[in-house]
């Protein structure tokens, strides 16, 4: 038996123990039915001090994996990431999601940061294992507003990707390192894309993700507004504006970065490398122990206590309306009411 208090046991009994020294003097002095009274609710708040300790009986294993790796994910925010030609309509942006989210499932345990870039780069999340942080991150990013846009380069996030790892490698030598880069390649400035090759000794695995279609995609106006689009598209020469992917430029970078190019679609699986060699085991990273809660059975007796004390209530209630009720007597008859005198 072992015990998961929701307190500490002090506090516990400091609270609890004013009220069961009343309750055992009002049992001391009560006579009849009302001993039995007093002593079910003292049974009662011994069940509360055995709920709130929180019994337990421990059993079972559960095995853990941990991934001792800092994964860098770089997202693409310019306006072309909404383009609707994922998955037959939809916007990249949704794709970029749904596979962030597979690969935060396949490294349990590793830290992620989240690098952002348009017209400049941001590190929007440092390295942290709070997935949870970083999936709510994602759900609520928008691309640039299309009104300031001026133009973007896909390679605007090398140096702050450079400046993430080297950190992360002076911080903690021991962890592998990872690169996800998410894009369509879409070069929007008239100068080349900066290189990412400075950045491949740093990195020892991941890969570069491309989303669009050759064909191209149409993109909403983004506004600042709370759901960040509009009804409208973008438009050039009368036409609506269509985003096409550029996989030569998504290759290039993947080819500095020291990691594998993949297209992504709705409709393909996505393949993830294997996580590098210092990720621990299964057996390495040992069990977690797993324990069956019991706290429930004092909980069951403290509804049925409960139960008694509201129907002694009730039965009072009703008892108290009887007595408040006026009694019908009959009339006196006086001599005023018709007949002889």
């Amino acid at each position: 038996m072992i015990f998961q208090p929701v307190l500490n046991v002090f506090l516990l009994a400091l609270l609890c123990a004013p009220v069961a020294a009343l309750a055992v003097i009002a049992l001391a002095k009560a006579k009849g039915s009302d001993r039995a009274l007093w002593a079910m609710r003292l049974v009662m708040l011994l069940a509360c001090f055995v709920m709130f300790l929180r019994p337990g009986i421990p059993g079972g294993a559960t095995e853990t994996l941990a991934t001792d790796t800092d994964i860098v994910l770089v997202v693409d925010t310019t306006a072309s990431i909404v383009a609707e030609d994922w998955n037959g309509d939809e916007p990249r942006l949704d794709g970029v999601r749904a596979d962030v989210q597979a690969i935060v499932d396949e490294y349990p345990g590793a830290r992620f940061a989240l690098i952002t870039f348009d017209a400049s780069a941001d590190l929007r999340m440092p390295l942290t294992t709070d997935t949870t942080a970083l999936v709510s991150s994602l759900e609520v990013l928008r691309p640039e507003v299309t009104s300031q846009s001026r133009g973007s380069s896909i390679g605007i996030a090398n140096q702050l990707l450079t400046d993430t790892l080297s950190n992360a490698a002076e911080a903690s030598p021991d962890r592998s390192r990872m690169v996800f880069y998410f894009g369509d390649g879409e070069q929007t400035v008239t100068s080349p894309p900066e290189p990412f090759d400075g950045n491949e000794e740093l990195t020892d695995a991941g890969a570069v993700l491309g989303y669009g279609t050759a064909e191209g995609g149409p993109m909403r106006l983004t506004t600042g507004g709370v759901d960040g689009s509009s009804s409208e598209y973008i438009e050039y020469q009368g036409a609506n504006a269509l985003s096409v992917i550029d996989e030569a430029n998504l290759e290039a970078i993947a080819a500095d970065l020291g990691v594998e190019y993949q297209h992504r679609t709705a409709d393909a699986e996505l393949t993830l490398p294997g996580a590098p060699s210092t990720t621990t085991s299964y057996a390495e990273s040992g069990s977690v122990g797993t324990v069956t809660e019991l706290y429930w059975i004092a909980a069951l007796v403290v509804v049925a206590l409960l139960g008694v004390e509201l129907a002694r209530a009730s039965m009072l209630v009703a008892r108290l309306r009887l007595l408040r009720a006026p009694s019908a007597s009959p009339r006196r008859k006086t001599p005023t009411d018709g007949g002889a005198a």
